[in-house]
């Protein structure tokens, strides 16, 4: 058996004012995720190659352990932090350290800026309380959503998945 070290996942990363949303880029059964107030961690096998991926991400604040949620999409994990200070201004990054991790990316489907959100405080291209629902729902923990299974229709068809027209 090889001793080789886990390496991190791509892990994609957007905000909103009261939330952060984490893309696990892996397809894996049953991986192992924790989280915590200052930090995230996330451990599983490739279905694919079966390597090894895991990594610790702290946090560049607090969040709600029992309010956050996450749920296995089969071709991802996604996850939905709570920030502990809903009113605080958004987040410079997601981890407190200058320097930008080689696997974070931004999401830019879920991103949304701080001056894109509507007069009545809500984003204007996301419904969270839909997206926790569709977890397990609103204020489910990790340990709640970990027996949910998801199905072949709850995935998003994606735009690379359609054929290519043929070149001339």
């Amino acid at each position: 058996m090889s001793t080789e070290t886990a390496v991190p996942p791509a892990v994609l990363w957007a905000q909103r004012k009261e939330d952060v949303f984490l893309t696990f880029s892996i397809e894996s059964k049953d991986p192992n995720i924790k989280i915590e107030k200052e930090s995230v961690y996330f451990k599983g096998v490739n279905a694919q190659d079966n390597k090894v991926h895991e990594v610790t991400i702290p946090l560049y604040d607090a969040v709600v352990p029992e309010t956050s949620a996450f749920v296995n999409k089969g071709r991802c994990i996604e996850m939905i932090l709570r920030k502990e200070k809903k009113d605080a201004s958004y987040w410079p990054s997601l981890t407190k350290d200058k320097k930008k991790p080689h696997y974070l990316k931004i999401d830019f489907n879920k991103w949304t800026d701080e001056d894109d959100v509507e007069e009545d405080g809500k984003s204007n291209n996301y419904d969270i309380e839909e997206m926790l629902r569709s977890m397990g729902g609103a204020g489910a923990g990790a340990g709640d959503l970990a027996a949910a299974k998801p199905s072949f229709d709850d995935l998003e068809e994606d735009s690379d998945d359609e054929n290519l027209p043929d070149l001339e």
